[in-house]
C-alpha cells in the first residue's frame, strides 16, 4: 500500500513572494529524506528545502522563476506504508532553519579559536567518508570563499549536514591557525627556514599590542576596498602662525602642526557626514555619528596603540595640546586604559617627525577613514605670475570605497586643504 503526501514550503521567516531559482527533482525521480527539492533565494539570503518523506515524485507543482509563501505546495510524493510507517511523527515534517543573511566573511581580530569540527564519520569498513553532505547553496558559498568544501570533515546540520557556518567557521580557522584554505581566496602559512643555517639569530617574543595590531590589520586589509587619495595642503601661513604662539611670553604649551591638522579635520568631516560614519554589521546600511572623535597613533617601545581625543571640535588649540600631551606619555609608559583607545571616528597616522614623503596608512575599521600625514618642505609653487616658496604638507588618505567614492574623497581632501591653508576659517 502507498499514500500520496504533499510536501509545501515550510516557515521561512517573515519574508514574501521569495523566488525559486533551482529545482532540483523532476517527476519520477525517486527521493529521500533531506534531499533538496528546490532552492530559494532573496535579495539577502538563500535557502534549500529538503524533502520531509521519502518516496517517488509523482508530480512538480514548482519551476524556476516562480515566486512562492510559506505553505505553497512544492511536490506531490508518493510514499510506500512501509517506508513511512517507521518515522516518528515528529520527524515527518522537519522545518528547516529560518532564512540566514548571507553575508562575506567577516574576519575580526581573533577571538578564542573557532572550536574544533568534529572528524568526518567512518564508514563500516572504518575509512572516511569523502563526500561532504551539503546543498548546493553551501558549496556555492564555499566556492566564493575559496574554500574546499570536502575540506570541512562534518557540520553541525542535522545528520551532520553542513552549513553556511560551518564555512565561515573553517575561514576564521584557517586566519587564526594558520590553515591554508585551498581554492581562490588561499590564504597559506607563511613557511620559515631555519635561520641558524645561515648564522646566529636571536629570537624576541612579539609584544601584546604587537600581536592585537597584526591581527587587526590583516582582518581590515581582508576585508576592506580600500583608496588611497595623496595630495599636498600649502600650510605656510599656519606654520607662521604656530611659531608665533610657541615664541609667546608665558607660554606653558607646546603647540604642534599636528593640533591644527586635527582642527581641520574635524572641520572637514562635519561638511562630509560620511567620513563620520561606520558600515552596519550585515553591510546594508551606514551608522552616522553625531560625535566627533579623533584617534591619533601614538608610538611606543611596545608598539603602535592609538589613543581617542573626544569632541574635538569643542575644544581649543590649547585644550586639545594638553590632552594629546597627557595621552601620549600614557601611551608612552603603558598606562592606557581600553577607554582611552574607543569611540574613534577617523584617526591620524602622522609621520611627520620621521620623514617621507607618501605612505597607505590602514584604515583603523570599523572607521571608514584615515588621514596619513608625512614631513612638509618647502617648495616652488606658482602663484600666476611667479614661483615663491611654500611650506607644503604632503597627505594621504585612505578610505573604505564601499562607503566612500573617489569624488567624494577628492572634495574632502579640498575641504581639508582648504582649512589649513588659513587656519582662520575654523573659526568662521
Amino acid at each position: 500500500m502507498s499514500t500520496t503526501f504533499e510536501i509545501k514550503v515550510p516557515d521561512i521567516g517573515n519574508v514574501h513572494d521569495v523566488d525559486v531559482v533551482a529545482v532540483e527533482v523532476q517527476t519520477g525521480d525517486v527521493i529521500e529524506v533531506d534531499q533538496t527539492l528546490i532552492t530559494l533565494e532573496t535579495d539577502k539570503a538563500s535557502m534549500d528545502v529538503p524533502a520531509s518523506v521519502a518516496g517517488t515524485v509523482q508530480q512538480v507543482h514548482l519551476k524556476v522563476g516562480d515566486k512562492v509563501n510559506e505553505g505553497s505546495l512544492i511536490v506531490t510524493v508518493l510514499v510506500s506504508d512501509e517506508a513511512a510507517a517507521p518515522a516518528p511523527a515528529a520527524e515527518s515534517t522537519p522545518a528547516p532553519a529560518p532564512v540566514e543573511e548571507v553575508k562575506a566573511v567577516e574576519v575580526v581580530a581573533p577571538k578564542p579559536a573557532a572550536p574544533e569540527i568534529p572528524p568526518a564519520p567512518l564508514s563500516k569498513g572504518g575509512e572516511a567518508k569523502g563526500k561532504a553532505h551539503a546543498s548546493p547553496a553551501v558549496r556555492l558559498f564555499a566556492r566564493e570563499l575559496g574554500v574546499d568544501i570536502s575540506q570541512i570533515s562534518q557540520g553541525n546540520g542535522r545528520k551532520g549536514r553542513i552549513l553556511k557556518d560551518d564555512v565561515k567557521a573553517y575561514v576564521k580557522k584557517a586566519l587564526t591557525e594558520g590553515i591554508t584554505v585551498t581554492g581562490g581566496a588561499a590564504l597559506p602559512k607563511i613557511a620559515v627556514p631555519d635561520f641558524t643555517a645561515f648564522g646566529e639569530i636571536e629570537v624576541q617574543p612579539l609584544s601584546k599590542i604587537n600581536k592585537l595590531t597584526g591581527q587587526h590589520m590583516t582582518s581590515v586589509w581582508l576585508n576592506l576596498p580600500m583608496v588611497t587619495y595623496h595630495d599636498e595642503a600649502d600650510i605656510t601661513d599656519m606654520e607662521a602662525f604656530r611659531v608665533a604662539l610657541n615664541s609667546e611670553k608665558n607660554n606653558t604649551v607646546k603647540y604642534t602642526g599636528l593640533l591644527f591638522i586635527m582642527k581641520a579635520l574635524a572641520a572637514a568631516m562635519q561638511q562630509f557626514p560620511r567620513f563620520n560614519s561606520s558600515l552596519s554589521s550585515d553591510g546594508q546600511s551606514l551608522i552616522f555619528k553625531k560625535y566627533l572623535n579623533i584617534g591619533i597613533a601614538v608610538d611606543t617601545p611596545n608598539g603602535l596603540v592609538v589613543p581617542v581625543v573626544r569632541d574635538v571640535p569643542s575644544k581649543s588649540i590649547k585644550q586639545l595640546a594638553l590632552e594629546i600631551s597627557e595621552k601620549s606619555e600614557k601611551a608612552r609608559a603603558g598606562k592606557l586604559t581600553a577607554a582611552d583607545m574607543q569611540g574613534g571616528c577617523m584617526s591620524i597616522s602622522s609621520l611627520g617627525g620621521i620623514g617621507g614623503k607618501a605612505f597607505t596608512p590602514i584604515v583603523n575599521a570599523p572607521e571608514v577613514a584615515i588621514l596619513g600625514v608625512t614631513k612638509s618642505s618647502m617648495q616652488p609653487v606658482w602663484n600666476g605670475k611667479e614661483f615663491e616658496p611654500r611650506l607644503m604638507l604632503p597627505l594621504d588618505l585612505t578610505y573604505d570605497h564601499r562607503v566612500i567614492d573617489g569624488a567624494e574623497g577628492a572634495r574632502f581632501m579640498e575641504a581639508l586643504k582648504y582649512y589649513l591653508g588659513d587656519v582662520r576659517r575654523l573659526l568662521v
